[in-house]
Formats: C-alpha cells, structure tokens, sequence
C-alpha cells in the first residue's frame, strides 16, 4: 500500500518503513507525526482518489532526524561594473520515517 501527501507546498509517494526528506518540521529526532492532508490511498487491487483529500486518512511518521541541503550558490554580476555579489544557502530539512498509513 502506498500513499501520496502534502506537506511543506509539495507532494511525496510514500510506503511503510520508506524515509523521506521533507521540508523542515518542528519536532526533535524520535518525535511521532501525523500528515492530514493525503490526496492518494492505493494498492494492486484498490484506489481511492480524494477531491481534493480523503476525509479520515492519516500518514503517521516518526522523525529521524533534522538536516540541511548541501549549499547552493547564488553569484550575481553586473558586467563591466565590477559588481559581483555571492551568497551561499542550506535549505533545512527532516528525514522522516514512514510508520503507517491509514485509509478511510
């Protein structure tokens, strides 16, 4: 069985005991959490396609741990100016781990 939710504006397929890195939640490592928002429940035999979600399914997790993205660059030039500027970014992250997933 396998679910698709939403969190952080973005949509992941997830199934039992599968990690995923999700934008950053509040919670320490070791920390249960529940995604309310599933837009997809299905297997081999049966589908079940929310509008926009399914009332009643739930996606529960548990946090492995809180990490960040490697570092991006952004360069920015003006040419024949001399004008350069450069910043790095890490994106912060959650590793979670799938525990459940539960249909309506």
């Amino acid at each position: 069985m396998y679910a698709i939710f939403k969190t952080g504006g973005k949509q992941y397929r997830a199934s039992q005991d599968d990690v995923l890195r999700v934008e950053k939640l509040e919670g320490d490592a070791g920390a249960k959490i529940t995604f309310d928002e599933v837009l997809f429940v299905g297997d081999e035999k049966k589908q079940t396609l929310g509008e926009p979600t399914i009332k009643g399914a739930t996606v529960t997790a548990e946090i492995v741990e809180q990490t960040r993205d490697p570092k991006i660059i952004v360069f920015k030039k003006q040419r024949r100016q001399n004008h350069r500027r450069k910043k790095g970014h890490k994106q912060h992250k959650t590793l979670v781990k799938i525990t459940g997933i539960k249909a309506a």
